[in-house]
């Protein structure tokens, strides 16, 4: 095959490095006229139909997930109201600054997102931080729509529909969801879809989905890198190694370049992470033990499957840094971290079905044909044990739909007037950044820096201050000019006079 032919992607040859994990859409439980045409039921469970079906349950659950802590007021400043503010001005076609991590902090000298900008017209007609919620929810449930359409074109609608509705509930999703506005969201929609046209060898395609990654956020020019190799693996090796160069370029130039140009100390704050005591790079990768159960979480769920696929290249990036840094945050299942890898994960076992059921057939030819049953089963069960003290598992607990933020705590909110500078609690700092400028309490107000209001939660409760620094800084307001104009319960508003 000549290598125009190859990287086109299509050619009347037989392809050089065939994917042979995935049979033909006809050859896996193809659905009868019967399943086309009967009741309701059967044409929601179709092959076409299942993926947006599950996506639209998937939208309405992450939603419910997000608001209800939002109007709760189980949201914090670190981190939905430090990219609000970063939408807001982009929406206003402002510098993307961020007055929560510092007076006049541009975001992109902190984390390289510039694809947020997308997000400013939508905001600008919703100004709302459950806009950026909203958002959120709709691009994990659309990721969902090409990993169920890939796990139906490998194993049939029965097994398919499982894997996807393990994916939509899968634990790493479950975190992000659940932990604000994160950019990851936007990663794992473009991951997801990149990945099933891998596996379909729609090697062009591929590419598009993957080359948006690089301004999602900078790390992510290494998953590119992986995504290029992959390609040059199993597809045209020209396209693939153009990719990988390009994704560890942009990285480099994202990394080492562009973020320190806007970064207001002209470095890279995270870069420290990185350093500290090497000692046996293994050792480090691995220990401590929080690491390897963290390894253990993401190949579970799918019964290990995703072992057996290349396609985990892709995941390997993520997982290096992550586990190389010296920030415990990222060795663990919470947060955001592991979404982008979902995916990658769920992709990698679906595909990995065919050729491990006909190994089992081979070997256990009597136990074959319960194969795919075992494997939902496993996928099932699996979902439901971490869901029951999950996120999902907490909406069917009274304590989930209570406030933590009272009407009256609310009303003390509303005494300070829209586009007013305020220093506010982390807990709070979301509930007045579509109106006010809101910066971090305790960190402001101090001598250089003193916003015209200031609201706290007294007594403190812990937060991203200890308690007891807190409280010194309530007890050091007066001292710097401001008295106390409206306390309703724990919240406590104080206003410049001096």
């Amino acid at each position: 095959m000549r290598h125009d032919e190859r990287d086109s992607g299509t050619s009347t040859d037989t392809p050089v490095r065939p994917w042979p994990d995935i049979p033909k859409q006809s050859d896996v439980d193809t659905p009868s006229e019967q399943s086309r045409s009967g009741t309701p039921w059967q044409r929601l469970a179709s092959r076409r139909a299942l993926p947006y079906l599950l996506a639209g349950i998937a939208f309405v659950l992450y939603e419910v997930l997000s608001v209800v802590r939002h109007l709760t007021g189980r949201t914090t400043g670190y981190d939905l109201g430090i990219f609000e503010q970063v939408v807001r001005n982009y929406a206003h076609f402002d510098t993307p600054v961020s007055a929560l991590k510092g007076p006049g902090v541009n975001i992109l000298g902190d984390h390289f997102s510039p694809i947020l900008a997308a997000l400013g017209p939508v905001y600008l007609l919703f100004p709302s931080p459950v806009t950026l919620l909203t958002v959120q929810a709709a691009a994990f449930a659309l990721s969902v729509v090409p990993i169920t359409r890939l796990a139906i074109r490998a194993s049939g609608v029965g097994l398919g529909g499982i894997l996807g509705a393990a994916y939509a509930l899968s634990w790493g999703i479950q975190s992000a969801v659940v932990f604000d506005f994160h950019e990851a969201c936007l990663a794992v929609v473009f991951v997801a879809f990149c990945v099933e046209r891998l596996c379909r060898q729609e090697w062009r395609a591929a590419v598009v989905y993957a080359l948006p990654l690089l301004l999602v956020k900078e790390d992510l020019g290494l998953t590119v890198a992986a995504i290029g190799l992959y390609i040059a693996l199993r597809g045209p090796r020209r396209t693939g190694v153009l990719l990988a160069l390009g994704g560890v370029a942009a990285c480099c130039l994202t990394v080492l370049v562009l973020i320190p140009h806007f970064n207001a100390y002209g470095q890279n704050t995270y870069l420290g992470q990185a350093s500290g005591a090497t000692g046996n790079p293994l050792v480090r990768f691995l220990m401590p033990v929080e690491k390897t159960e963290t390894i253990l979480m993401l190949l579970a769920p799918t019964a290990f499957l995703a072992l057996r696929s290349p396609l985990l290249i892709i995941a390997l990036p993520t997982i290096a840094w992550r586990f190389w840094a010296t920030n415990p945050f990222y060795w663990g299942t919470g947060h955001h971290y592991s979404a982008v890898l979902m995916p990658v994960v769920f992709a990698a076992a679906a595909v990995s079905v065919p050729h491990v059921h006909t190994r089992v057939r081979a070997a256990l030819p009597r136990c074959s044909r319960h194969f795919h049953r075992v494997i939902g089963a496993w996928c099932v069960v699996f979902v439901v044990l971490y869901s029951v003290n999950a996120p999902v598992g907490r909406l069917f607990q009274g304590a989930t739909w209570r406030p933590v933020l009272s009407s009256a705590e609310r009303g003390s909110l509303a005494t300070i007037p829209d586009a007013a500078t305020v220093a506010a609690e982390n807990s709070l700092a979301p509930q007045l950044t579509t109106r006010t400028t809101v910066h971090i309490f305790p960190t402001y107000p101090n001598p250089q820096l003193r916003p015209n209001w200031v609201a706290v939660v007294d007594p403190p409760e812990p937060g991203i201050a200890p308690v007891e620094q807190q409280l010194a800084a309530i007890r050091q307001l007066p001292a710097l000019g401001y008295e106390l104009v409206d306390r309703r319960e724990q919240v406590s508003i104080y206003r410049l006079t001096g």
